[in-house]
């Protein structure tokens, strides 16, 4: 496959597009006794406030929490009583020994994960401090890519940088946008269209993405798919959460095709697994393609061309790093053998 993306290297370009609007559409217009409510008491709260509150958010439970901060859970009820008081707010429902969050938990708990991503990018610039800065690379991966891409990648890196802690952190794109414009990675990929400002992007990668069909189907044996053609799936669709759902649909609809799905996933993986099944055709992400299908499929090229869009981003404010450089080396040479894989 002809590889489209712009070469490593090349220059850069300061990312322009607006913030993303962080708040939902329902979040509060005017001053409310809210998550962003500053109270009269806020003096009283602490870390370990916020720790135990966060705790029961990922964990679900009291006792989660109790065992992930270290505490009792009487302790931690008690933690929790204190922040809703100070904060002036209630951030759970408490019934029959079950907590439910509010509305007003969720959007405190988008500001403490922003908080806790500040305390890990000064811990990791302690860390460089102290040490050997080309000594460690940090990552941030949109999934698509952290899992079938960059495994690849960290190994050939391995073996060229052996003594190089590698951190890979597996986010969606908006968090991959965020660490990046807060110069807490070395490097970042990030699906297009980005969202946010504060960081230089530059095409890593928009190769389309290809048709996958079952052995025996009858496109088997087909050079080029195209949109007629998935009248003859079922055709496994995208979840409306997934960018390329709209190409594809505007691509179905300029055919004068119907829009219409028996299954959808938001995940190239799950997809091929599916077609690997045999319940159906998919298109699916030329990473994926490359690295997961196997003798049970075929992969053919589709026209129109899709592009998957993948960016990579590079913090404004972080300083010169070695080893970071040879890591994006490696990945522009990976992404190069990957693709030279696909039909």
């Amino acid at each position: 496959m002809k590889r489209t993306a712009t070469p490593c290297g090349g220059r850069a370009k300061a990312e322009s597009l607006p913030s993303a609007h962080r708040r939902g559409a329902g979040a509060p217009q005017e001053p409310v006794q809210g998550a962003g409510t500053v109270s009269r008491n806020l003096n009283n709260v602490n870390l370990l406030h916020f720790a135990a509150f966060r705790a029961v958010m990922l964990t679900g439970k009291v006792s989660g929490a109790a065992e992930i901060i270290g505490k009792s859970q009487p302790a931690v009820s008690r933690l929790l009583d204190r922040l809703e008081h100070d904060l002036a707010v209630r951030l759970f429902e408490r019934r029959k020994g079950l907590v439910t969050p509010t509305p007003e938990a969720h959007l405190l708990l988008e500001d403490v994960e922003r908080a806790y991503l500040a305390l890990e990018s000064l811990r990791s610039a302690g860390a460089r401090l102290s040490g050997d800065p080309e000594r460690a690379v940090e990552l941030a991966v949109m999934p698509t890519m952290g899992t079938n891409f960059m495994p690849e990648v960290v190994g050939r890196f391995a073996a060229l940088r052996p003594a190089v802690r590698v951190t890979l952190n597996i986010r969606m794109s908006p968090a991959v946008e965020e660490q990046a414009a807060a110069s807490q990675i070395d490097l970042g990929l990030a699906e297009r269209p980005l969202r946010r400002s504060g960081y230089r992007s530059e095409v890593f990668s928009d190769a389309p993405y290809v048709a996958v069909v079952p052995r025996g189907h009858e496109l088997e044996d087909r050079a080029v798919l195209t949109p007629e053609d998935l009248r003859h799936g079922p055709f496994i669709s995208w979840t409306r959460s997934v960018a390329a759902r709209t190409l594809v649909d505007q691509a179905l609809q300029a055919h004068g095709l119907r829009s219409e799905h028996l299954y959808e996933t938001s995940l190239s993986v799950a997809a091929l697994e599916l077609v690997q099944r045999g319940l159906g055709i998919a298109l699916i992400d030329p990473f994926s393609a490359a690295r997961h299908a196997d003798g049970r499929v075929r992969l053919i090229p589709f026209a129109p061309k899709i592009p998957f869009n993948v960016a990579l981003l590079l913090p404004e404010h972080r300083g010169k790093n070695r080893a970071a450089d040879t890591m994006l080396e490696v990945m522009c040479a990976a992404r190069d053998d990957v693709l030279a894989r696909l039909p």
